[in-house]
């Protein structure tokens, strides 16, 4: 159930995060929380409510002090919640700006470049720290943001497998440094010092 939801929930989230939707998000939670309560409760009838929280409800997320926040002890998966998901203000196209207009190129690479990502802090320094390029094949990491909440859940998805950070391997030179760069551009010949590394 947590694998299935949580892409949904990210694609909404991020969707929605450039709108006024922190009280929303947050009315979301409290309703998801209530419905995986129920469902808790409704699993296991011959169990006290205090065995239930336990089980299924807690500190999950060790990087949140969230304390109800649903998930799988066995596993260590948790359900990813919408006020997580930073609100980002949508920056205005100035007036008359058309993407088709070859003199307005620079314009809208800046606009790419500046774009907060949904993705980790470590990703996002070296995405900006790179002006939004692999450095392999010197083209743009990430395409285009999605547009409706299905398409951001698929990207959210695809780019934990396209997208890569690297890192020295033990006992190389300490100049090396991470970088984030295409899987497919990860290889042997092309960073013998480099190891791969997940991109969370």
């Amino acid at each position: 159930m947590i694998k299935r939801l949580n892409p949904i929930i990210r694609g909404w989230a991020n969707y929605y995060r450039t709108h006024v939707a922190a009280e929303i998000f947050d009315k979301l939670d409290q309703h998801l929380w209530r419905l995986t309560y129920k469902w808790a409760r409704f699993s296991h009838a011959n169990k006290s409510a205090s065995w239930v929280t336990a089980r299924y409800f807690g500190k999950f997320n060790k990087a949140r002090q969230d304390r109800w926040v649903f998930g799988d002890r066995y596993s260590g998966s948790y359900m990813h919640r919408f006020s997580w998901t930073g609100i980002v203000r949508h920056q205005l196209v100035k007036q008359g700006a058309s993407p088709d207009d070859p003199a307005l190129v620079e314009y809208w690479a800046e606009r790419r470049r500046k774009r907060v990502l949904p993705i980790n802090n470590t990703s996002l320094r070296l995405f900006k720290a790179q002006n939004g390029c692999c450095p392999i094949c010197k083209t743009p990491l990430f395409a285009e943001q999605p547009q409706t909440p299905s398409d951001w859940e698929q990207w959210l998805t695809s780019t934990r497998t396209t997208i890569t950070i690297v890192k020295p391997v033990t006992g190389t030179s300490a100049e090396a440094d991470h970088r984030l760069i295409h899987a497919a551009c990860n290889g042997p010949a092309l960073l013998p010092a480099y190891q791969p590394s997940g991109l969370a």
